[in-house]
């Protein structure tokens, strides 16, 4: 009874129409909470109450069945997106008049909208390719920090006395080369200490190449290569191993042999009839 239940709940998750029900309420849940920072009619904030309300049930619901479903009930909280989401399904059922975790319940509902992250597997991958790519990215941040402090010191020594507001120290200094590296107004800087320093242009060129244009690319070359390898475990997930397919061949060995086996023996319980 309990296994038959199991399954029925499994189809139910796995069901793609379940899956793009589950898409449609989370939309809706975010659009419920935009609507909410404007100035609503009473009967649009009574809608809203009621449809949080079956909102918080049915994201309720949803989460027992995918935990129901589950074989072994502990792998379920071995995935981390499981844990985030039922952290948030749980906390969503606080309720939010004159509570004192009020407060907290709200900013728990916004967060509602994450769980799209965790119902759709493209986004999953996107989001552990950033996980991973975090550690590796961390040599090329300390990199590019090396390279914004030499600037910054250069550029606070040169161009102080010009202006004060963008040059004045190397915080400040720092801050104006994140806007160049961003291409904000950075012409109207360049041109402002080339009237004082005319070969000025090339402190700013060279800055721009080595974080605009290599550092970047460097970025973006290590978050594609994990999302890459990311991508390429999601389809080891689905196809079977080297071991697998040898385990197949062998079972498959044996059910031939065994209908080989059983022909001679056919063969000769026909020739036997017909005597």
């Amino acid at each position: 009874m309990f296994e038959s239940s199991r399954l029925f709940l499994f189809r139910l998750k796995q069901n793609r129409l379940f899956e793009f029900f589950v898409i449609s309420v989370i939309i809706i849940s975010a659009l419920e909470i935009g609507a909410k920072t404007y100035d609503l009619s009473p009967t649009s904030l009574l809608v809203t109450k009621y449809l949080d309300v079956f909102i918080t049930l049915f994201f309720l619901f949803e989460i027992l069945v995918r935990f129901l479903a589950e074989e072994n009930k502990k792998d379920f909280f071995k995935s981390g997106w499981n844990i985030f989401d039922t952290i948030v399904v749980v906390i969503s059922l606080i309720p939010i008049n004159e509570s004192e975790m009020a407060l907290l319940a709200r900013l728990i509902r916004i967060f509602r909208v994450l769980r799209m992250i965790s119902i759709i597997p493209e986004l999953r991958i996107l989001i552990n390719s950033l996980l991973q790519a975090l550690p590796r990215l961390g040599y090329v941040v300390l990199l590019m920090f090396i390279i914004f402090y030499i600037y910054a010191a250069i550029g606070s020594f040169l161009f102080q006395d010009i202006n004060p507001v963008l040059w004045g120290n190397i915080a400040i200094s720092m801050l104006t080369l994140f806007r160049v590296m961003t291409f904000e107004d950075w012409t109207d800087i360049q041109y402002e200490t080339m009237e004082v320093y005319p070969m000025s242009w090339l402190f700013y060129m060279t800055f721009i190449f080595f974080t605009a244009f290599a550092f970047l690319n460097m970025v973006i070359g290590i978050v594609v290569g994990v999302m890459d390898e990311e991508m390429h475990k999601e389809r080891l997930k689905t196809e079977p191993s080297m071991s697998e397919l040898q385990e197949q061949m062998v079972t498959l060995q044996a059910q031939i042999q065994v209908l080989l086996d059983r022909q001679p023996q056919a063969a000769t319980e026909t020739d036997s009839k017909r005597k």
